[in-house]
């Protein structure tokens, strides 16, 4: 029996009914139309100079029979494309804009052109093995290139009501239905999950249940079957990337049903979209037993195995999950794509639970390590997130060398990039959550959104200080008198939070939720809370944190840069019996820095000693995290040593 109950009827806020207005979230979203897809195009077309080729759009144009060539890049090469299509559907929800439009409409129509007459669309099959079909699951990512496309195409009907791209990828769609329910394929699962996500939102906006179906039989048979692991003895197999060592059931969540699983294994990202479509299904069918395995999953990641950014993911090899406690700093992998689908699973456990503890992990994972893997230009990015970076450690042939200590123009491998984009660019969609008679409050972050209760229209606006103050005004103005809830996330960092709606209040509690009724016309509820930075302590089992101590001021989590610091940050130590001083205006988007006391180990001479090292006092300052990166390249570090 699940320890949650489903909270019934709640959905995402329409993007076209959002507008983020946002002293800190402008200079990210807005930039998502005017940078970062324009940039992220060209780097599709091979146009960025210095940058690894993508290859991406001249596969699919080879693949439509528009020019001659050979397949290059990776076998998921083709997701890059329905990545930034997604992105851009989401930015024109926003942002309306006319040449935006009509490149994504003519990259729609080469997808399009690309697509096979019976609904199949994969560059890389299509040209290197054409006729050949979900030959291997285990590595060619079929699936996943599909659900990956789905997913686009549900973005572009549901921003701009054109339904061309998604009867193409129903198309799709059905014929995955139909092949995965031949007797051939009666027990395959996809190796790479996300397909299983993209059906259940293409069930959502088409009603249609065999989408829901297929999905939920996806779910269903992982870990009940030995089919990725002996797929390479059947005829039809063909051997994608010549792996010689044996299959890791592990690594693709493949080693236990999925109800019985208890650890968050494997392949981060893979584990999380998984997670993401387990939730999904957990509330459309009301699976107390998925829904509990949910719960304990989560609970796993955040309680043993999530780094104080947000990162999941730990190992470099195999981009996976290790064991509980086992989050070292400088090798950590921490995958800019881990967090998004850590946020998007937590979005969806708190529209199937109602609970709020899911938007305090959601919230941490974006203000840190997804907002830090992309610049403040939009023209670089980082794929992995460490959490300490000595920049001449970061070497070809070592355990550092996945580590970049610089922001790379493009990956040959470019999930990250188009997956960022997208997730900025839908950030409104984990802004709220309306139910039939409520309006529920996640993230603090100024605008607009309009919204029903009761099915009357009302608008509700947010002036928010976040991520710097601790103080946001919330007003839900309805066009007739109205009843209802007005539900706002009272976050895990609020010290002595406190409200106002015509005079002081202490409103009930719902699972994290600060309640008010909603009557009249008119509501104002003004939030007040306690936001100083504070020292951060990791439990004693992660042992690359003993002794240490890090920083964070609300959502934000700060570290130390050799800019601000000097080299060799690891002989500071900070005084943790000294106050933090908090210093607004910085130079990064006038951010908060913090100031502390401690002191710098001076060493002169040999390798080893038996003398102790002498000490000097020194100031640390700290910034953001998120902002790392973006001056002079140099050292970086969020856990110090203590004083």
């Amino acid at each position: 029996m699940a320890n949650t109950e489903f909270e019934k009827n709640l959905k995402y806020l329409p993007l076209r009914d959002t507008r983020i207005d946002d002293p800190f979230w402008n200079g990210c979203v807005r930039l998502v139309t005017g940078e970062i897809l324009p940039y992220q195009y060209d780097s599709l077309w091979d146009r960025i100079p210095g940058a690894p080729p993508s290859r991406c759009i001249r596969n699919l144009r080879v693949a439509a029979g528009l020019e001659e060539g050979e397949f290059e890049g990776w076998v998921f090469q083709d997701t890059d494309l329905a990545k930034w299509l997604e992105a851009a559907a989401y930015s024109l929800a926003a942002l309306p804009d006319k040449k935006l439009r009509d490149t994504a409409e003519d990259m729609i129509d080469l997808v399009l052109r690309a697509q096979q007459p019976n609904g199949y669309l994969n560059s890389y099959f299509t040209v290197k093995y054409p006729g050949h079909q979900f030959c291997n699951l285990k590595e060619g990512h079929e699936l996943y290139t599909a659900g990956h496309f789905i997913e686009a195409a549900v973005a572009w009907f549901q921003v701009t009501g054109e339904d061309r791209f998604l009867n193409a990828m129903r198309r799709f769609a059905d014929l995955i239905c139909d092949v995965f329910h031949t007797p051939d394929y009666a027990d395959a699962v996809p190796g790479h999950e996300e397909i299983e996500l993209a059906l259940y939102r293409l069930y959502e906006v088409t009603g249609e249940e065999k989408y829901r179906a297929m999905a939920y039989d996806f779910i269903n048979r992982r870990g009940t079957t030995d089919y990725l692991s002996r797929e390479h003895t059947l005829p039809r197999f063909i051997d994608v990337w010549h792996d010689r060592g044996p299959y890791i059931p592990e690594y693709a969540q493949a080693h236990l049903p999925v109800r019985e699983q208890t650890t968050a294994e494997g392949h981060a990202v893979r584990a999380l979209y998984l997670y993401s479509a387990m939730a999904d299904l957990a509330g459309s069918y009301h699976d107390e037993a998925l829904l509990t395995a949910c719960e304990r999953l989560y609970d796993n990641i955040v309680e043993r195995r999530m780094y104080l950014t947000g990162g999941i993911g730990s190992s470099g090899t195999l981009e996976r999950f290790t064991v509980d406690y086992d989050l070292p700093n400088d090798t950590a992998y921490a995958e800019s794509c881990a967090s998004i689908a850590l946020a998007m699973f937590c979005k969806r456990m708190a529209r199937v639970t109602g609970d709020a503890k899911y938007m305090d992990t959601a919230e941490l994972a974006i203000y840190n390590t997804v907002l830090a893997g992309i610049a403040m230009d939009g023209r670089s990015f980082f794929y992995v997130n460490p959490l300490e970076v000595i920049p001449d450690q970061c070497i070809p042939a070592t355990d550092r060398a996945h580590v970049k200590p610089v922001r790379q123009k493009w990956f040959g491998c470019a999930c990250c990039p188009p997956n960022i984009a997208r997730t900025l660019a839908s950030l409104g969609e984990y802004v709220l959550l309306e139910g039939e008679d409520s309006v529920r409050v996640n993230l603090l972050i100024s605008g607009t959104y309009k919204t029903r209760l009761h099915g009357v229209p009302v608008e509700l606006t947010v002036d928010s200080s976040l991520p710097w103050e601790g103080r946001a005004v919330l007003r839900l103005r309805a066009e007739k008198p109205v009843a209802g809830k007005l539900l706002i996330r009272v976050p895990e960092y609020a010290e002595d939070p406190a409200f106002t709606a015509d005079g002081p209040v202490v409103p009930v509690m719902d699972r994290g939720y600060a309640a008010f009724d909603v009557s009249g016309t008119e509501t104002r509820v003004t939030f007040t809370f306690g936001m100083t930075a504070r020292l951060i302590y990791a439990n004693p089992r992660v042992s690359a944190d003993a002794g240490k101590v890090a920083v964070k001021k609300g959502p934000l989590v700060y570290c130390l840069e050799e800019m601000d610091n000097g080299a060799g940050l690891a002989s500071l130590r900070i005084d943790t019996t000294k106050a933090l001083k908090e210093v607004p205006g910085g130079g990064l988007r006038d951010c908060v820095t913090i100031e502390a006391e401690g002191e710098r180990l001076t060493w002169s001479g040999r390798l080893y000693s038996t003398r102790a090292p002498d000490a000097v006092p020194a100031k640390l300052t700290f910034i953001p995290y998120c902002f790392w990166g973006n001056r002079t390249p140099g050292e970086m570090t969020v856990w110090v040593n203590k004083k």
